[in-house]
This record gives C-alpha cells, sequence and structure tokens, in this order.
C-alpha cells in the first residue's frame, strides 16, 4: 500500500454509534503536537484493524496511548524533499511521514533540496540545505 507524503497522522481508534452516525474520535495529542487544527476539515482513511478480539483491541488501544510515536527522522539524515510552505520566520517548512514538520532555513517555496537533518524534537525537526536539486534530476 502507498502513503501519501500528505499523511499528517495515524491513530488507531474505533467507530461507535452516536445519535444515528458513527464518531471515530482524534486523539488530543494529534492536535497538540499541531498535526492537525480543531475545527478543520481532513481526508480521512479507514483500514480494517490487524486485531480481532475485544481484549487484543483494549490492550492494543492502551499501548499506543502510552507509547509516543518517535520521530521519522535522525540528526545527521540526508532527505531530499520539497518546500511546501514559508512560515511566519521566514523559513522553508515541508512534511515527512506522519505530517512530521521539518523547518528549513533559506529555502523558498516549491524549491527541491537536499537537507541534513541538524536538529530534531518531538515534534518538529530542524535542517540545512546540502544541495539544491533539479526537478528534472
Amino acid at each position: 500500500m502507498e502513503i501519501s507524503d500528505q499523511l499528517r497522522c495515524l491513530f488507531s481508534a474505533s467507530a461507535e454509534e452516536r445519535d444515528g452516525s458513527y464518531v471515530v474520535e482524534v486523539p488530543e495529542q494529534e492536535v497538540r503536537l499541531d498535526n492537525i487544527q480543531a475545527g478543520e476539515t481532513y481526508r480521512v482513511a479507514v483500514l480494517p484493524s490487524p486485531v480481532t478480539d475485544e481484549a487484543n483491541e483494549t490492550q492494543a488501544e492502551s499501548h499506543h496511548e502510552q507509547t509516543p510515536q518517535t520521530p521519522p527522522v535522525e540528526e545527521g539524515e540526508l532527505r531530499t524533499v520539497e518546500i511546501q510552505d514559508i512560515g511566519e520566520q521566514g523559513d522553508g517548512i515541508t512534511r515527512v511521514e506522519r505530517g512530521f514538520v521539518v523547518i528549513v532555513p533559506e529555502t523558498e517555496q516549491g524549491e527541491r533540496v537536499t537537507i541534513e537533518i541538524t536538529d530534531v524534537r518531538e515534534n518538529v525537526a530542524f535542517a540545512d540545505v546540502v544541495e539544491r536539486v533539479s526537478f528534472y534530476d
């Protein structure tokens, strides 16, 4: 299965019936980590759970809540990315797996660059440009 680079978060949840509709609750952590914004509209993919019985499902959900996801990048890692946006301070912003934000100074929106991750925090990483890449490479 191919996962889009635009994926902002990934979590497990149950669909619960409420007043004639079904509701999937988004964990507070996804909003707190700025993966998504309250009140915004998002596209949601629904996949079957590999967990089959209720006891295992409760255990899996409990484990998910207690184990924070580690950032999908490491210091010193090289990646080629496209700068998707410009932040308030004028730095380039790109997103990698699970919508994890990487801030890249001295770049422009739409620019394609090879970066080196220089600092990784819980919900954001910082990188320096190693090379500016042509879209035809």
